[in-house]
């Protein structure tokens, strides 16, 4: 479990891309300071599971065709800049929200609107999630914790906007990330229990 709170901007240092699969060895000299084997840490919102931790604040994780094919993992490769997150500690603050960093569905880089204390970012909105994103409301866009502003478009074309603050833009992926470049969404995981349960129900 994370919180969608980005402690730090890493670095994809290898790919090697196997069968079924790639191994990633990304460097993070924070995230690694208390890592060991089998520990989770999130890359661009994506739960990875540590393999090795080396000693220049790098570590190993192997990614399978199934996450490959449902995230934007896909796409980075040597020099890559990702958001980086160990998993919450129980006790700890809950500065975000609840991230099981399983992407539910990548979008897209719409418009951005820059302004002189913030920049809008606007993102296309997959059909397959659409239905859980309300304004207001918590998504996860790359791995960092984001709240709705506003949310527009008809059915089969819809978007939704988030107001980058200057840290945000600083300190995670998405204050370079280009119009057109696939991102990683993961939506509030309560809204799909309230979906299914009240499914069960009727």
């Amino acid at each position: 479990m994370f919180t969608g709170i980005v402690e730090e901007l890493g670095e994809v240092v290898a790919r090697e891309d196997l069968t079924d699969a790639a191994r990633f060895t990304v460097r993070g000299p924070l995230v690694t300071s208390d890592a060991s084997h089998g520990d989770s840490i999130a890359v661009n919102g994506v739960c990875l599971t540590v393999v090795d931790v080396l000693a220049d604040g790098s570590f190993t994780a192997d990614v399978m065709k199934e996450t490959l094919d449902r995230s934007s993992l896909t796409r980075i490769g040597v020099g890559s800049r990702v958001n980086l997150e160990r998993a919450a500690a129980l006790g700890s603050r809950l500065g975000g929200h609840l991230v099981q960093g399983h992407v539910d569905g990548t979008g897209h880089v719409v418009s951005r609107s820059p302004s002189e204390n913030w920049e809008v970012v606007r993102i296309a909105l997959p059909d397959s999630i659409s239905r859980y994103v309300v304004e207001k409301g918590s998504i996860t866009v790359d791995g960092v914790s984001l709240t709705v502003s506003a949310l527009g478009g008809d059915k089969g074309d819809e978007y939704f906007e988030i107001s980058l603050i200057p840290t945000t833009l600083e300190m995670t992926t998405l204050g370079g990330t280009e119009v057109g470049s696939p991102v990683n969404l993961e939506v509030d995981v309560i809204a799909k229990y309230v979906e299914r349960l009240n499914g069960a129900s009727g």
